[in-house]
């Protein structure tokens, strides 16, 4: 296949993972003043610095590439950071979804630039290759941060709440990670449709199956609390995986960036489960503490088996696209 072909896919994910730096810009210049939790603002005005230099790299290999950053994805990524630190404000534990999808979205950088990495090096660029090792060691650090300071974070989501009915936070913690199940079920259930790979579609069928369990574990565990899930998350996180449908069929290198979202996806699980599973312990709850443990075990071990499939779904990516060996 002309290298020329392949450059351009370079191209392509060079200007993906500059719009995805302007909506984490906006998202850890804004999040300090959302965050309610002392080591979460640090983490972020840390990394701040961090974003910035990841903005200016990514912008000037493209330029040095003989090419520029995509101003539409840029504009709506920008957007997209917005609607990020609105929607951790507008819940009555900001702290705590700050977090969760802070960490989810650490996971997301992280998996595009193992895909970057792996396309600079078929295309045998060796300066973008150095740049997304560089890049992602950085984003590596920062996932590993917030992920250690779920404890502070619980803390500070349960003062947030401002009354001391645990047992309520509780369910609510409950029927979140319902509607986050469901959500997943759509994902794994379109997922396999959209790419037509047959190991990407096995690992999703085998997730799926224990994602329907972990969905009878909440529900049982809401059950016992007497309550049950909300219809109302539930139907707007259903909706939210149909609608990543259709952005995955729009692309050409759907298996790749499938890839990469599912592994941010798990993340987003893991760090729901996380915090779910300080809650129940603090509400005296030992069987909801047990069953987030378990999910946790799960969700991680999944998250371990994406990432494993990256060198396989860039290949699949560059072969969508007609570049073959």
């Amino acid at each position: 296949m002309p290298a020329d072909n392949l450059q351009q896919q370079l191209i392509k994910y060079l200007a993906d993972a500059h719009s995805i730096e302007e909506q984490a810009l906006q998202q850890v210049k804004k999040a300090p003043k959302v965050s309610n939790a002392p080591g979460l603002s640090q983490a972020f005005e840390e990394h701040l610095a961090e974003t910035e230099k990841h903005e200016r790299l990514t912008r000037e290999r493209l330029e040095a590439l003989g090419a520029s950053p995509s101003k539409f994805k840029d504009l709506v990524m920008r957007a997209g950071g917005e609607g990020f630190v609105w929607f951790a404000r507008s819940q009555p534990d900001t702290t705590g979804k700050l977090a969760a999808h802070a960490y989810s979205y650490e996971a997301l950088e992280l998996g595009s630039y193992e895909m970057l990495l792996r396309i600079a090096l078929r295309a045998g660029d060796h300066e973008t290759a150095r740049i997304a090792r560089e890049i992602r060691a950085d984003e590596q650090r920062m996932l590993d941060r917030i992920g250690g300071l779920f404890d502070e974070t619980v803390e500070t989501s349960l003062a947030e709440l401002s009354d001391a009915d645990i047992e309520k936070h509780l369910v609510d913690y409950l029927t979140d990670a319902h509607a986050i199940e469901n959500q997943a079920k759509g994902l794994l259930t379109n997922g396999p449709k959209l790419t037509g790979d047959d190991v990407l579609a096995q690992l999703f069928a085998e997730h799926l199956k224990e994602t329907e369990e972990h969905e009878r574990l909440v529900e049982q565990r809401l059950e016992a609390h007497d309550a049950s899930p909300s219809k109302l998350k539930d139907v707007a996180m259903k909706l939210g995986a149909l609608n990543w449908g259709g952005f995955f069929a729009a692309h050409p290198d759907t298996v790749g960036k499938l890839n990469a979202f599912a592994f941010a996806f798990e993340h987003l699980e893991i760090g729901g489960y996380e915090q779910l599973l300080r809650v129940a312990r603090r509400a005296g709850d030992t069987e909801s503490a047990s069953a987030a443990d378990r999910i946790l075990t799960e969700e991680r071990a999944a998250a371990r088996k994406l990432a494993e499939q990256f060198d396989h779904t860039a290949e699949k990516s560059l072969e969508a696209q007609g570049i073959t060996a």
